[in-house]
């Protein structure tokens, strides 16, 4: 069994801002959330190159077995816990892949506001089955009281170089009649398969919340600090991403693992070439097994 759902995150940037913006966020982020991380084995990390597309590839094996509650640790088949993620990132397309249970998160960024339809091309079959989640940053309802900050409220928020902001109730509809605004939309098709008996509707209904939930969480933040990012270029992008590498070695907060020889955040895994939610996605297995499990 398979299960998808699809959703469209517009944004008042252009695709060629998101990408810095973007970057810059990951980086900001991983200073804040990455910790615990001992048990991430880096498999691979190489350039790749597929018919027309180019990009880095990256192999990564999560560990968790010591991240998750005792019982769940016991009754886990063996090598249940031990999750495969391989990301294929040739901006603006970007995939990653995670296996053993299986999630697979395909993100196309257009320059439009989210009037494509199967951007990604599935047949008529998987479309008609493909659950629409639907996500706008400005709207506080779709955010829990646990996850709310004023601070990254786009509906409060206002650029002071950009002047963009704050997004009222009808920010999509005025954004189509704006000529001095740019626009863009990542679309994001996500694929589910859970093989455990007995925990596959949970997980699937826990994993469809905590997407949504990452998604729109991240990209409010992104628009938030965009007066920190706009005006930086990839250069400026690449001194930053060494400097949070370079605290977080200090910090001792990861362990990588490389081709069997454990290391302190290995050089050769630069933030740029990470997934995007790669700074939370450890925490974020560990908790989607002991909660589906707990539940």
């Amino acid at each position: 069994k398979k299960y998808l759902f699809y959703s469209r995150v517009v944004l008042p940037c252009s695709v060629e801002e998101y990408q810095v913006g973007q970057l810059f966020s990951v980086a900001d982020v991983s200073k804040n959330e990455t910790g615990g991380g001992e048990g991430i084995q880096v498999v691979k990390n190489e350039p790749y190159e597929k018919d027309e597309e180019k990009g880095q590839y990256t192999h990564k094996i999560y560990h968790l077995k010591s991240k998750v509650p005792g019982f769940v640790s016991a009754l886990a088949p063996e090598g249940s816990l031990v999750f495969h993620e391989k990301a294929w990132n040739a901006y603006p397309y970007c995939k990653t892949s995670e296996y053993s249970f299986f999630i697979k998160i395909e993100t196309w960024h257009k320059p439009d506001l989210g009037t494509q339809e199967n951007v990604h091309k599935l047949d008529n079959a998987t479309w008609e089955k493909v659950v629409v989640v639907p996500i706008d940053i400005a709207d506080r309802s779709q955010v829990s009281d646990g996850d709310y900050k004023p601070d990254a409220d786009p509906a409060k928020f206002k650029s002071v170089k950009t002047g963009r902001g704050p997004l009222g109730p009808t920010w999509k509809k005025e954004l189509v009649n704006s000529t001095d605004c740019p626009r863009m939309c990542a679309y994001k098709l996500v694929t589910v398969k859970f093989k455990w008996w007995g925990l596959q509707s949970k997980v699937e209904n826990f994993i469809h919340d905590q997407e949504k939930r990452i998604f729109n969480n991240f990209h409010r933040q992104l628009f938030c600090w965009i007066d920190k990012w706009v005006q930086l270029n990839m250069d400026d992008i690449r001194r930053m991403e060494a400097e949070t590498q370079k605290e977080l070695d200090e910090k001792g907060q990861i362990t990588w693992v490389n081709a069997g020889e454990s290391k302190r955040m290995d050089p050769c895994v630069p933030f740029h070439q990470r997934s995007l939610f790669h700074c939370v996605r450890f925490q974020w297995f560990s908790h989607l097994v002991g909660s589906a499990a707990g539940s």
